[in-house]
């Protein structure tokens, strides 16, 4: 991924100068979107590092939300590119500028090229990891938008009118906030603690039932800590019985839960019939006492 973000970067160069010098907003524009790509390589880059670390006292579940914090920073960062480029194009309509077309489609044809070749490198991480996957949509994303300005150079050569450089600024904007808004959806679902988007909470809750000695289930929690790392804590009610029983239920509940829906971090608690039990989901609330929290 280091490779992808310095050959990013150096074409983002190339782009911006050849976008001043044929004065075409849409190479501008495309040069803004593969700069937000080589940011966002490099902090999926710098995000799939820092969650390899391991976990310690200060952070328990180690720094795999690292990774969700850097696509949404990612997200965020090219909404506002997207805004900035469709103010641009709206200040073209009023005073449009003679394009060079030939500048922008040879170096717009070479940015379909780059972006192919990393987009096919990042084409495997991107099923596993929303990170990687945020990197590999932008790049797909940027191999469209360069064939936008490579079809607005060839009109432009006809036609000598400046307008196909502002429609296709306007499509690469619209393109660019397309692409974030679903990586910004799925970031903050992550943040708010919601329960992973595959994931049949009905279906998790018969499953947990369906364990041999499981009575009841309740206090039931599913959430993503980061990309890959899913966890589930439930409170399961079972018969009075030894010990032992108890943590063979436990076991199994946290097998099956890691069998049918990859869930590889499940705290159960152990109840007794002769508990009370309330809510399926509880309602948390903060404690002004420190710590403990309450069922409605």
């Amino acid at each position: 991924m280091g490779a992808a973000v310095i050959i990013t970067l150096a074409f983002v160069i190339g782009e911006t100068v050849a976008g001043f010098l044929s004065h075409s907003l849409a190479l501008l524009s495309d040069a803004g979107h593969n700069f937000a790509d080589a940011l966002a390589l490099g902090i999926s880059w710098y995000a799939i590092w820092i969650s390899s670390k391991p976990s310690d006292p200060k952070r328990t579940f180690g720094y795999h939300r690292v990774a969700i914090l850097a696509a949404l920073v990612n997200a965020v960062s090219l909404v506002v590119i997207a805004l900035i480029i469709f103010w641009e194009a709206v200040q073209r309509l009023k005073t449009p500028e003679p394009i060079h077309a030939g500048p922008m489609i040879s170096v717009a044809a070479i940015a379909i090229c780059v972006n192919c070749l990393i987009a096919y490198w990042l084409h495997h991480g991107a099923k596993k990891d929303v990170n990687v996957r945020s990197a590999y949509l932008h790049m797909i994303g940027d191999a469209v938008s360069a064939l936008g300005v490579v079809i607005a150079g060839i009109v432009i050569t006809f036609t000598k009118d400046p307008l196909p450089d502002v429609i296709a600024s306007f499509a690469i904007a619209a393109l660019i906030l397309w692409s974030s808004w679903g990586i910004l959806k799925e970031t903050v679902h992550v943040l708010l603690e919601g329960s992973p988007a595959d994931i049949n909470m009905s279906a998790l809750e018969k499953t947990i039932r369906d364990v041999p000695g499981v009575l009841n289930v309740h206090d039931l929690h599913v959430w993503t800590v980061g990309p890959g790392v899913i966890a589930c804590s439930c409170h399961v009610v079972v018969a009075e019985q030894s010990v032992h029983s108890g943590q063979k239920i436990l076991r199994e509940v946290a097998e099956e839960l890691e069998e049918h829906y990859e869930i590889n971090h499940t705290t159960v608690q152990i109840e007794s019939e002769s508990c009370e039990f309330d809510d399926m989901y509880c309602r948390v609330e903060p404690s002004h006492h420190g710590h403990g929290h309450h069922h409605h």
